[in-house]
């Protein structure tokens, strides 16, 4: 397994791991935990794991949970290729306000790992996508918050999308704030 830390965001890390390929398929180990934590340096104990399905130029995010019910998450893409994206919304961090872009590859494995305190989105680049992301806390439904995927004050060049539209939720519509009216940590 290749680890980098983002060059934005170094608490952000993503992993590629080697995969052996035969007549019969593939074989890749995607993660092993004390590996990834001596790279991390700290202990994460993943309690819960997602998974979504979502066509082409459907956009998620930019999520995230308040307070003590914030989330770490290891994501990559099941299935297609996403362009994924955390927010670092840590008042303190002096990459606060800074975003981190990477292409997950389903083909390739890619894998990345993003801190509590960040909020998080991804955009579907093929015509269909299987996401999968292992968190560390449990979903909140009472502490769930939104950013605007096209805040002014972030400017994250989303792609255009080939529908000529972005596929947002209603929820992300309706309830996602700008980034200057989040909750920071």
């Amino acid at each position: 397994m290749n680890y980098t830390q983002h060059p934005a965001i170094p608490d952000v890390w993503v992993m590629e791991p080697q995969k052996w390929a035969d007549d019969r398929g593939y074989f890749m180990e995607t993660w092993r935990k004390a590996d990834f934590e001596s790279r991390v340096g700290y202990c994460v104990d993943f309690v819960q794991e997602n998974e979504s399905k979502s066509v082409r130029d459907v956009l998620r995010g930019l999520h995230y949970q308040r307070g003590g019910d914030s989330q770490a998450k290891l994501v990559r893409a099941l299935r297609g290729k996403v362009l994924d994206v955390a927010v670092d919304l840590r008042q303190h961090s002096p990459t606060f306000g800074r975003y981190a872009m990477v292409e997950l590859d389903a083909e390739k494995g890619t894998t990345m790992f993003i801190p509590r305190g960040f909020a998080h989105g991804f955009m579907v680049l093929t015509e269909e996508a299987v996401f999968c992301y292992k968190v560390d806390n449990r979903y909140a439904p009472e502490s769930e918050c939104s950013i605007r995927f096209d805040d002014p004050t972030l400017r994250i060049p989303w792609p255009a999308p080939q529908s000529g539209h972005y596929v947002l939720s209603e929820k992300d519509l309706r309830r996602a704030v700008s980034f200057a009216e989040a909750e920071k940590f």
